[in-house]
């Protein structure tokens, strides 16, 4: 049986359909029994599709520079 470390670790293998039958069986039955996994996958599941979202806006320049000298400046005092 999967544990929770298990679960988080082959979810990639899983939802990409890469997981052995054996194996994704063992997490699928871990899931039926642990609501925090499940949320946890669904989260993981929308991550890509709102970092997209995310993306395809623009900048807008003032919050750009700001950025860009606060990372700068913050790398800069390593």
């Amino acid at each position: 049986m999967y544990t929770c470390k298990d679960s988080v670790e082959f979810l990639l293998q899983y939802l990409e359909g890469d997981l052995p039958e054996v194996e994704a069986r063992q997490l699928q039955e871990h899931l039926h029994g642990c609501s925090p996994c499940v949320d946890f996958m669904k989260t993981y599941r929308v991550t890509p599709k709102l970092c997209k979202r995310a993306l395809a806006k623009a900048m807008p320049d003032e919050m750009a520079n700001r950025m860009r000298d606060f990372l700068r400046a913050k790398l800069s005092s390593k």
